[in-house]
């Protein structure tokens, strides 16, 4: 089963793709957001070349669990993603990934201005890597 993952921001949204057996998650890019139109187009089109058959768009929660605005920021893109395609949608707790990319970079000796390009993306990587490590811990996958 191919997943997709979205890291959604204010300004980027990473994006990741599983292989077919669910045990590879790779990056795919590092969507610059434009206006709500164009980044529906752009969705649109990213869905109909990669065919995932789930998306897991990545749930920004408070260290004590609650949701503020980022991840309400998440939630709306998600509904709106939905209005274009009949994908199965889940929402999958992401606390820390982006810090965790940020220090994988790091600790790659990654320039500042690369880090901000792939960021994104590598944290909807390690969201996608999370989320399938739960489904074969379920053993669903």
């Amino acid at each position: 089963m191919r997943i997709l993952a979205l890291d959604v921001g204010t300004r980027r949204i990473g994006v990741a793709i599983s292989d077919d057996t669910g045990l590879i998650a790779q990056g795919v890019e590092s969507y610059t957001r434009r206006s709500e139109a164009d980044d529906l187009a752009h969705f649109e089109g990213l869905l109909a070349d990669l065919k995932p058959q789930r998306i897991v768009i990545g749930l920004p929660k408070n260290m004590n669990g609650t949701e503020g605005p980022s991840a309400e920021m998440a939630r709306e893109f998600g509904e709106k993603l939905q209005t274009i395609c009949d994908i199965p949608m889940e929402y999958w707790d992401e606390r820390l990934t982006t810090v965790m990319a940020e220090k994988i970079l790091i600790g790659n000796d990654t320039s500042r201005k690369k880090r901000k390009k792939v960021v994104d993306k590598l944290a909807a990587v390690l969201i996608l890597e999370n989320y399938l490590d739960a489904l074969r811990v379920r053993k669903e996958l």
